[in-house]
């Protein structure tokens, strides 16, 4: 079987226009989420999925400097760019990953599809429920679930938040779950304003900048240094993470 992971991104950031290529510890957000996924074991490939407005052939010309292979569909019909790019290279599942995650943990991800496929799940997720920090979310399906849900998605929202279809239809789909065993759920590690992008620099500087580290050692930081979540303490969640 072959898994390729899906990172969906944009410019067109509502809140922080242009974060993707913003630089984070001497390399851009959108780098660092590259390779990171890279680094888990049970991806086969790595696939950035992009709209085709001009200001996003700046991310064409990232994933070509990381030599990173680029897709360019809808913005808006998002599920119709993640159904394309997977049939572009014929993955036989999809782990969604989104580039406002720059600590996102190649760890995690692996769990993630081995519940999904210990458990012969048609979607697997660790955020439901939510306990692990927001910035660590990673969902996987099967290309045939991804199929189903573009063929029959007709809600806007469906179509913009690329998952909903199956939550919301759990007698068509197998749905397994890997949200970890303690609530860490009060912490924010993504990135969608400046504050959040203060934290981010501070975590990675914490590292000396180095890829490396894993999640719980941004938890050990974090509540050895609780300082640090005030720094985006303030920060009100929009309702998805549509916004790439």
């Amino acid at each position: 079987m072959k898994t390729v992971a899906i990172i969906q991104t944009r410019m067109g950031s509502t809140r922080l226009p242009g974060k993707v290529l913003m630089d984070l510890g001497g390399d851009t957000v959108l780098s660092r989420v590259v390779r990171r996924v890279r680094r888990a074991k049970v991806v086969q490939d790595v696939l950035v999925a992009t709209t085709t407005f001009p200001s996003d052939s700046a991310i064409v010309e990232e994933c070509n400097r990381l030599g990173v292979p680029s897709f360019r569909g809808s913005e808006a019909d998002v599920l119709d760019r993640y159904y394309r790019a997977a049939q572009a290279c014929a993955a036989d599942a999809v782990v969604r990953v989104t580039s406002d995650c720059p600590v996102i943990d190649p760890e995690l991800v692996d769990s993630t599809v081995a519940v999904f496929l210990g458990q012969h799940a048609d979607y697997a997720s660790n955020v439901s429920p939510r306990r692990y920090p927001r910035g660590l979310d990673t969902e996987v399906f099967s290309m045939t679930a991804l199929e189903r849900a573009w063929r029959d998605s007709s809600e806007p929202h469906q179509r913009e938040h690329v998952t909903p279809y199956f939550s919301e239809h759990p007698e068509l789909f197998r749905l397994a779950s890997s949200p970890g065993t303690s609530d860490y759920s009060q912490y924010r590690w993504t990135l969608d304003t400046s504050d959040d992008l203060a934290l981010l620099r501070a975590i990675y500087e914490a590292f000396e900048n180095k890829p490396d580290f894993g999640w719980r050692d941004v938890l050990a930081l974090m509540q050895r240094r609780p300082e640090l979540a005030d720094l985006n303490s303030g920060v009100v969640q929009k309702s998805s993470r549509a916004g790439q």
